[in-house]
């Protein structure tokens, strides 16, 4: 199980999209993707817990974040294999730590935490709440996005991962992703 956690070593830089939920996050990840010419790894566990969700109604349970944190993981360390200078991931593990700790009493699994901390990109593109919130079957918290937003940026911080907060509409926060996008591809 540990193995399938591990990041594989690749050649490329990547970048994180992350935060709360409905804060834009998929649609500036293909943005991003499409304007480098390159592949975006999608978030696991949308597809798993809508599937969850239409066949038994139910919600995410702490006994679904270990195979969500794998499929993630499996999916990124196949596109970064194909991927050219840049891989765009619409999530990573942190993230699921950050949601298993606010779900779950503060709590999570420990082999996923390893991994969520000890796997590394070059930087993380942190989506501010400035979005209006879209419902869906698995989104839960409009009331609660500061909290959560607090909650992701205190997990960048804490664990001392590169961050840029994206603010405003989807121009703005594009043009602000492929500015510092540029920087990274002219640094290595």
């Amino acid at each position: 199980m540990e193995e399938a956690l591990k990041q594989q070593p690749a050649d490329c830089i990547k970048v994180v999209l992350y935060g709360p939920e409905s804060t834009g996050k998929t649609t500036l990840s293909r943005q991003l993707a499409e304007h480098y010419n390159t592949l975006w790894v999608p978030e696991y566990a949308r597809g798993y817990l809508q599937k969850k969700w239409d066949i038994e109604q139910k919600i995410c349970e702490p006994k679904d974040l270990l195979p969500i944190a794998i499929g993630q993981m499996k999916l990124e360390n196949e596109a970064a294999k194909k991927a050219n200078e840049i891989l765009i991931c619409d999530t990573d593990i942190l993230e699921t730590k950050v949601y298993s700790e606010v779900y779950y009493s503060g709590t999570c699994d420990p082999i996923l935490e390893t991994y969520a901390l000890k796997n590394s990109y070059d930087l993380y593109f942190l989506t501010y709440i400035d979005t209006p919130w879209e419902a869906d079957d698995l989104r839960d918290k409009p009331l609660e996005r500061e909290s959560m937003f607090k909650a992701f940026e205190t997990a960048l911080i804490t664990h001392q991962k590169p961050y840029v907060v994206l603010k405003g509409n989807k121009e703005e926060r594009f043009k602000e992703a492929v500015k510092q996008i540029d920087k990274l591809l002219e640094r290595k």
